[in-house]
């Protein structure tokens, strides 16, 4: 069965999009997390190591896919190494709906979590190209994020608040970023 027709992917953008408010997409709360491990952790783990390829063949799964492995793989694997384990899936993903022009005509949280991948990366040209994107969003709150995200990553190369969970030596100013509030 193609994954266009399995209904894990109609499930996760309603579940994301209609289900949960928006405070609850960006909030730790254990409850949702354990609620999205329950319907989704099984497709998250059947599916990880797949393609980009058989993710794109639909703009629905395209969408659910970058969700499945960029932000439920956050809420399902916080604190570990895990949560960032399927980024390079999640922009691989991403980078083929971008070129099919999938990103328009979706509404500005539908667009928001299409992008998210490019502002999770620790890649400067992938930084940039989330701040024109989230420009083109009219939202300032969103786009001082997307600035934030992209500060770290043109100062250090890398998310310093990540460096613990990956092994990761932090310098004296790395951990001054963090202690300061920059950690996502």
């Amino acid at each position: 069965m193609a994954l266009a027709q399995r209904p894990w992917a109609a499930e996760l953008l309603h579940v994301w999009f209609h289900r949960l408010r928006p405070a609850q997409r960006f909030a730790r709360d254990d409850a949702v997390d354990a609620m999205l491990a329950r319907r989704f952790g099984r497709a998250l783990r059947a599916m990880a190591t797949m393609p980009a390829r058989a993710f794109t063949r639909d703009k629905a799964t395209a969408r659910a896919a970058i969700l499945l492995f960029d932000q439920l793989s956050r809420n399902l694997h916080r604190g570990s190494a895990r949560a960032f384990a399927q980024d390079r899936l999640a922009r691989a993903i991403l980078r083929r709906a971008l070129a099919r022009g999938w990103d328009r005509g979706l509404d500005k949280p539908g667009r928001q979590f299409l992008w998210m991948p490019l502002m999770h990366s620790e890649d400067r040209a992938d930084q940039r190209l989330a701040l024109r994107l989230y420009a083109r969003l009219g939202d300032a709150a969103v786009l001082g994020f997307a600035r934030r995200h992209a500060g770290m990553v043109a100062r250090f190369g890398r998310f310093p608040h990540r460096n613990d969970v990956l092994g990761r030596r932090s310098t004296a100013a790395e951990r001054r970023a963090v202690a300061a509030g920059n950690a996502w």
